[in-house]
């Protein structure tokens, strides 16, 4: 099963960006990534923005970044199936250490801009 992780990501305080959670899934030897400002397990759906692919190497790794862009630590990881897929639509069930239950991301608007849901199994 491909696997995922979730990252809390701390940006440095000069940066123009707030600390978010990166949501990395393992799909064809890189890791489609979204960065998320609020992750809720049960809540409304939050605003994800559609970053490039990142390395695999995210999957284990945890501190900083290069470049100044702050550091990174691990909050969940597993894996996971697809449940559904389109263009703009992506469902999952995650099986991680905290999250298990399904994660729904849809396409709002152009390309780069998503909504996250997660419920609990």
């Amino acid at each position: 099963m491909p696997r995922y992780v979730i990252l809390r990501h701390e940006m440095p305080p000069e940066s123009s960006r707030a600390s978010h959670w990166d949501l990395m899934l393992e799909f064809a030897g890189s890791l489609r990534t979204w960065a998320v400002d609020e992750l809720s397990q049960s809540g409304p759906a939050t605003k994800a923005q559609a970053l490039e692919d990142h390395r695999l190497e995210y999957l284990e790794y945890e501190g900083p970044i290069s470049g100044g862009r702050g550091t990174v630590t691990r909050w969940d990881q597993g894996d996971y199936h697809v449940q559904r897929q389109s263009e703009r639509e992506l469902i999952v069930i995650l099986h991680g250490e905290k999250l298990r239950g399904v994660a729904r991301l849809q396409q709002e608007g152009d390309r780069h801009c998503w909504l996250l849901s997660i419920s609990s199994d």
